[in-house]
């Protein structure tokens, strides 16, 4: 420390010099050494910390590659300690655990829930069954009729069905079988051939046969046919159908035409039971 408080330079010269012209040239030139000795000093301070970071960085470097390098030892050394099964079992897994991404089995769990979710494949081992059609259940009777009165009045109205005969003409048909033989197949007293054929009486109104008494001697055909409630039903309805204008007739009027009974009036009291039986068989609508 200087006389007056200053503190010393350390840069400046030992001895003081002189205000002349030699002596701020002496000045100047002390000055320019000082800073060419201070920016040597501080690069070689920066020389010094980048050196001492770059071999922290490859200390570094070499400490992680010994690791890796000592990891990998290890690894051997345990692979090395596996059975040749144990090794082939590890690298199935892996080639497993790689093909995921590719194809997925569903587990057990799922596949059971899969297959109750979805219904089974059909078994095409064995042929299949043919199931037979169900025949549709035959009414029960109405209007007072008998079992058998019904399966006779069915048999007539099948028949016109399939001969494409209006509804109207169903009835008609139905009630004339109605006052001829009460809907019963009859067979005659006079003709023991008819008795040969399925019925479910005898009567000896001459040699007349069948639902409607029809007689093979007037020409409705042969008494083994006109015994058929199929065939007699056929043979009516087409004389019926040959009569002009029948369907705008009473069912009386059109019974008789066909009929040519000598009670021509008595066709008209079954007409209401007729209607019933036929809508029984076939509903209205259909």
């Amino acid at each position: 420390m200087r006389d007056d408080g200053t503190l010393d330079d350390p840069y400046a010269p030992s001895s003081p010099t002189a205000d002349t012209e030699d002596g701020t040239s002496t000045e100047r030139t002390t000055a320019a050494t000082r800073l060419r000795a201070y920016a040597r000093d501080l690069t070689g301070r920066r020389r010094a910390q980048l050196a001492l970071a770059t071999g922290v960085v490859c200390c570094l470097g070499l400490t992680a590659v010994v690791q890796v390098r000592n990891e990998d030892a290890d690894a051997a050394t345990r692979s090395g300690s596996l059975s040749s099964s144990e090794l082939a079992q590890r690298a199935e897994q892996q080639r497993a655990s790689r093909s995921l991404d590719r194809t997925v089995v569903p587990s057990a769990s799922a596949a059971a829930q899969s297959a109750a979710a979805s219904p089974a494949d059909p078994d095409t081992s064995a042929p299949a069954r043919k199931v037979a059609p169900v025949r549709p259940t035959d009414p029960a009777p109405v209007a007072g009729l008998d079992e058998d009165q019904m399966e006779n009045a069915e048999a007539i109205v099948r028949t016109g069905r399939k001969m494409g005969v209006p509804r109207r003409g169903l009835v008609i048909a139905v009630a004339t079988a109605m006052q001829e033989s009460n809907l019963y197949n009859v067979a005659s007293g006079v003709l023991p051939e008819s008795q040969d054929y399925p019925h479910q009486g005898v009567g000896w109104d001459h040699d007349s046969v069948g639902l409607f008494q029809q007689r093979s001697s007037s020409g409705w055909g042969p008494v083994g046919q006109l015994m058929d409630p199929e065939f007699a039903t056929r043979q009516f309805l087409s004389a019926l159908e040959q009569v002009p204008g029948w369907q705008r007739m009473r069912l009386t009027d059109a019974a008789q035409a066909v009929q040519v009974s000598a009670y021509p009036e008595h066709y008209q009291q079954h007409e209401w039971r007729a209607t019933r039986v036929v809508d029984a068989i076939v509903p209205a609508g259909r």
